[in-house]
C-alpha cells in the first residue's frame, strides 16, 4: 500500500484515521470498528463492503 495513499485516506463515515493492517489487506477504523477491505491494491471504502469487527478483536 502506497504510503501517499494511506496519509490521505480517511473512513468515509467518521472522516477520522484508518489503520492499515497489511497481513489482513484491510483498512481499520478505529472509532467505527470496521474494516474495509483491500482488493488487488485497491481500497474498497465502501460501508456496505466494510467487515465489522468483533468487541474481543484488537484494532491496532
Amino acid at each position: 500500500m502506497d504510503k501517499k495513499l494511506l496519509d490521505i485516506l480517511a473512513c468515509p463515515i467518521c472522516k477520522g484515521p484508518l489503520v492499515y493492517r497489511k497481513a489482513e489487506q484491510e483498512l481499520v477504523c478505529k472509532v467505527d470498528r470496521l474494516a474495509y477491505p483491500i482488493r488487488d491494491d485497491i481500497p474498497v471504502m465502501l460501508e456496505e463492503e466494510a467487515r465489522v469487527l468483533p468487541p474481543d478483536e484488537e484494532v491496532g
